[in-house]
């Protein structure tokens, strides 16, 4: 590590995905389980989904309810329509981003607009502070020639889907919990590295989803392999890593919230009772 890179934050825990299925049956690998959701507060899900198969995805998601976070689905390949009880619509595309705000409550449905082919992507949950979990409804589709991008003169590129990357900055901030979310390529024959800031109180995490990738940290590195995520410790203020030919992976981190989190399925709150208002509000008709 030369002088002008700074002290990288190491790598605390490597952690394997789990298989399941949600939805109508959609086989998917659950990365960020319940169990880590205070370890990368403000982050309560992240799943990946990948398939040739139309079997494994057909099914989609029906109609399902959400109240007190928000998702950003990034989609990879594929499509997939949305509809909520907001009255939003809008068709997730190869590489586009769609981020919904489900604040009170909304319901919504995610159906495949494909009968074959390959689709892939991420859904990540971002819990709401307590003072914004009861707001309005909000939804943003972002196609992937909107996402901004920063490419580097040796081929690095960097999609800034939340918070900002050099001199790009994302479409979407959020003040309470300053999510950083960026996907990042090395589309070029040689080893590359990235340096990223990232205050020390921050959660962050790194997946990896093509080839694999180095952490750089106390003058050592640590590999990450291929479908491996890598929870990073809270220390320093940068990640460094270093980028085989090839490689894909996203970097995510957040702001704390500190506050309690007590989910029941599709509903996250701060308390027990909040939680069973939710469940009563939709069970009524009255969620949305």
């Amino acid at each position: 590590m030369t002088q002008e890179t700074p002290e990288g934050r190491a790598v605390e825990r490597l952690v394997a995905g789990r298989p399941t299925s949600d939805g109508a049956g959609v086989k998917l690998t659950r990365v960020l389980t319940h169990d880590l959701q205070h370890r990368l507060d403000p982050f309560l899900m992240l799943d990946f989904f990948g398939s040739h198969e139309v079997e494994d995805y057909v099914g989609g998601f029906p109609d399902h309810p959400h109240r007190g976070f928000e998702t950003i689905t990034y989609m990879l390949h594929g499509r997939m329509r949305h509809r909520d009880s907001a009255g939003h619509e809008g068709l997730l595309q190869d590489g586009g981003v769609q981020w919904m705000t489900a604040g009170r409550g909304v319901i919504h449905s995610e159906m495949p607009e494909q009968s074959e082919g390959l689709m892939n992507g991420f859904q990540l949950w971002l819990n709401l502070p307590a003072k914004d979990k009861m707001t309005t409804p909000w939804y943003r589709d972002m196609q992937s020639a909107e996402i901004p991008e920063f490419v580097r003169n040796d081929g690095l590129k960097v999609r800034v889907i939340a918070g900002r990357h050099e001199s790009v900055a994302a479409l979407v901030q959020r003040e309470g919990t300053e999510p950083l979310y960026l996907d990042i390529h090395n589309p070029s024959a040689q080893r590359l590295t990235m340096v990223q800031p990232v205050p020390a109180a921050h959660n962050a995490f790194a997946y990896v989803y093509a080839g694999e990738l180095e952490v750089r940290a106390q003058g050592k590195t640590q590999t990450v392999a291929n479908n491996r995520m890598a929870i990073f410790a809270n220390q320093h203020d940068h990640v460094v890593l270093e980028l085989p030919p090839q490689s894909r992976a996203i970097l995510v981190a957040g702001k704390p919230l500190g506050e309690p989190i007590v989910q029941y399925g599709p509903f996250v709150m701060n308390t027990k009772d909040e939680v069973m208002q939710a469940v009563h509000d939709y069970q009524r008709g009255v969620l949305a």
